[in-house]
């Protein structure tokens, strides 16, 4: 990835302005290949001119090659990509860290009264920029999230991502049954719904269209066979849904869909199983299940903040990762999911790996929530890593900003151990600055 400055002006439009910046400090980043290296630079630089990457490399060079830039020090803070959150429910903010119950009661208890309040715009409205607000406080960038039934709860969610240039995949929920009325469609209504945002938003700056049935049991045949239709119209979409996430979920699936072998079986059937589609969970899918899954190019968001704080299961991430075709990014999944920081997501995702016999290293870890992450949702070529082309979506990672972390990192003799040792104590106060597309948000 180090080119010389000769073959740097052959191949960027080289005309170096005050919009250039240098950003100095510890870089670490995953970078693309099959043979998943990080980059390590302790005295390193990334390069930005006009919300993109043009160079990644030793300060000393960079800083020499590209002398009419600013230069933006940041010591030996941590450099990284910004983070990427496969899954996420914004509407469900305000009902974070509500008790007690296994997933099917906590919809009706917590989340649909909660989605309820969509109905009206100024609730919209305020809930999206605080979330996206939020993103940034979290160092999170790029995101795949669900809004709610109500056009106007992903209008909201477009226009503010809009407003910060976030990276943002979002659609309207789609359910015509098993829900409370008011937040019913109808197999029509969603299929127009859902057209008339996609023709409105997608494409539009950063953003892009996430076809969106909640999940199986709440969509009717009629209604997963238009929203199939829909995803066959548009290819370039994003699909996003539920997979067995639950035991009890799972077993509703089969009375519902008896006809089918599996709960995989039933999105197959509809045409939803393909590249970009997004499954959250799967904590209970068959090797069968898997294997279909990878032959149709599909992803999971492992969610493990959620999946703990529901009872729900377990995500076998480094099984599941040996499965050819199949891609697995990290997800929050707030609300059931107790945070919006990938460092916190990251503590539980490497907790669980403990427990199901393949640990996490630190390198695949960051790996998880950033290029595992673009390539699950199929933008792996804008975002992900420090690689020059890419979007400037960066992150400073600070170990000094709480006690204990600075006490353990100060003690820290590797790149990998600091880096583990910030995912595992760190959380948004670890957030020293964020960039999103060359332009400095925090």
């Amino acid at each position: 990835m180090f080119t010389t400055l000769e073959r740097r002006r052959q191949n960027v439009s080289q005309s170096v302005t005050t919009t250039t910046k240098i950003i100095t400090g510890h870089v670490v980043s995953p970078l693309s290949g099959a043979d998943r290296e990080t980059l390590d630079l302790e005295r390193g630089a990334v390069v930005v001119c006009d919300g993109r990457i043009l160079d990644v490399g030793e300060a000393r060079t960079m800083i020499d090659d590209y002398p009419e830039a600013s230069v933006e020090s940041y010591g030996d803070r941590l450099i990284i990509p910004g983070f990427i959150d496969c899954h996420a429910h914004y509407s469900q903010m305000a009902m974070i860290a509500s008790p007690g119950l296994q997933l099917l009661e906590w919809l009706d208890n917590f989340t649909f009264p909660a989605e309820s309040e969509f109905a009206d715009a100024g609730h919209c409205a305020e809930m999206a920029d605080f979330f996206t607000t939020q993103m940034i406080a979290h160092g999170v960038t790029s995101a795949c999230v669900y809004a709610t039934v109500h056009p106007e709860s992903v209008r909201a969610l477009f226009r503010s991502a809009k407003s910060k240039n976030l990276r943002i995949m979002t659609g309207k929920v789609c359910m015509d049954r098993h829900a409370p009325e008011h937040l019913l469609d109808t197999p029509e209504l969603a299929y127009e719904q859902s057209r008339e945002l996609l023709e409105e938003w997608h494409g539009v700056g950063r953003l892009e269209y996430a076809i969106t049935p909640r999940f199986a049991p709440t969509s009717s045949v009629r209604q997963l066979e238009l929203l199939g239709q829909l995803a066959q119209e548009h290819p370039e979409a994003v699909i996003q849904t539920h997979l067995s996430e639950n035991p009890a979920e799972c077993a509703w699936v089969s009375e519902l869909f008896p006809e089918e072998a599996d709960y995989t079986a039933v999105y197959e059937r509809f045409g939803l199983v393909r590249k970009r589609a997004v499954f959250g969970h799967a904590t209970h899918v068959s090797d069968s299940e898997l294997s279909r899954l990878g032959s149709g190019q599909a992803s999971l968001a492992h969610c493990p903040t959620s999946n703990l704080f529901l009872g729900s299961g377990l995500f076998t991430l480094k099984k599941n990762a040996q499965i050819a075709g199949l891609k697995i990014g990290l997800g929050s999944d707030v609300g059931a999911g107790t945070s919006l920081s990938p460092l916190v997501s990251l503590n539980e995702a490497y907790k669980v790996s403990r427990s199901v016999g393949g640990p996490l290293d630190s390198f695949e870890a960051l790996r998880l929530a950033t290029l595992d992450s673009a390539e699950a949702l199929g933008i792996e070529d804008s975002v992900g890593s420090l690689e020059a082309g890419k979007d400037a979506d960066v992150v400073i990672l600070d170990p000094e900003t709480n006690p204990v972390l600075r006490m353990r990192a100060s003690h820290a003799k590797t790149t990998a151990e600091l880096l583990f040792a910030t995912m595992m104590l760190g959380d948004d106060r670890t957030i020293h600055g964020v960039y999103v597309a060359g332009s400095k948000t925090r």
